[in-house]
């Protein structure tokens, strides 16, 4: 078999593909009893991304002149770049960047999601606002259903920025889980916080959200910490799902850090999925999945 060329650009590939598609029901024999594989749904997915990417450029490249909402668009873009100017950069990832500063008169963090130069602009800008708006619905949803998490302030569709509460004087459950065993030298001073962690997290997970990055770094504990008070962040790779699959993720992803970042605390983590278990509605199917993930994952490095 000869070896395949470099593939097409996307949007030539995009542009083409109802030619090539014709091309080959042609050239293919019309034989009885022969089928051909239709695409998956996620198939049809991508290759509508593509198009409508595809599209966008095309039309962007027709108009010359730059339309009105375009111009709204640019022009709301570039007070929020001043505004985030004035602010203090605390943190940036893969993602996004992270400021502090005042809104309104009130304390607050500003997520940012920056454009990526590597991604179609027309593409970039779908994944940002869909990013962000689920980002902010996690939120609000966790609020709903009880369980503490940033207040959301604002929105900024035009530049995808996230302004929410700060919890001030809080401080990480990783930093807290360090200072403790430095101090300690013994999980057990851990108990009752692995107890609320699991009762905080079944909640989420009977609400059917999926955090989809659950570390200690993403749990915060408000001030006074001997309460225990734990504040959920980080929503950017959250979804909706009430299957089992994926909350048994979610919490191996959970266990996977765990137990890298604070070593010697396995017993914490076995109290933690023993409260899981008990204040969970479902956790039945989604502990079994979880031990299906462990298996999938001890497959997977034995192989390499």
């Amino acid at each position: 078999m000869s070896e395949a060329g470099p593939l097409p650009p996307a949007e030539v590939w995009a542009l083409e593909w109802p030619k090539r598609s014709e091309d080959l029901r042609q050239s293919e024999p019309n034989i009885a009893g022969s089928f051909r594989r239709e695409p998956t749904g996620s198939e049809r997915r991508r290759r509508g991304v593509v198009m409508a990417a595809a599209s966008a450029a095309a039309a962007a490249e027709k108009n010359d002149e730059p339309a009105p909402e375009a111009e709204a668009l640019a022009a709301a873009r570039e007070r929020s770049s001043r505004f985030l100017s004035g602010l203090e950069l605390v943190k940036q990832g893969a993602e996004a960047r992270v400021f502090r500063g005042r809104f309104q008169g009130r304390a607050a963090v500003v997520k940012h999601r920056f454009p990526k130069g590597y991604r179609h602009p027309a593409l970039e800008a779908r994944l940002g606002r869909r990013r962000t708006v689920q980002e902010a619905r996690a939120l609000l949803r966790c609020r709903r259903a009880g369980i503490s998490a940033p207040v959301v302030f604002f929105v900024d569709y035009a530049s995808n920025c996230l302004y929410m509460e700060e919890i001030e004087g809080s401080v990480t459950v990783r930093d807290y889980i360090q200072s403790t065993m430095e101090t300690e030298n013994t999980p057990q001073s851990l108990l009752g916080l692995a107890k609320t962690v699991g009762q905080v997290l079944a909640r989420m997970h009977d609400e059917d959200l999926i955090h989809g990055d659950l570390t200690t770094s993403n749990m915060l504990l408000k001030p006074p910490v001997e309460q225990l008070n734990i504040v959920l962040i980080d929503f950017g790779l959250s979804f909706i799902s009430a299957l089992p699959e994926d909350k048994g993720v979610d919490l191996y992803v959970l266990e996977k850090a765990f137990l890298s970042t604070h070593p010697n605390t396995e017993t914490v983590f076995e109290a933690f999925l023993k409260s899981y278990a008990t204040f969970s509605k479902k956790s039945k199917p989604v502990l079994k999945k979880l031990d299906e993930v462990r298996l999938r994952g001890r497959k997977r490095s034995m192989v390499g």
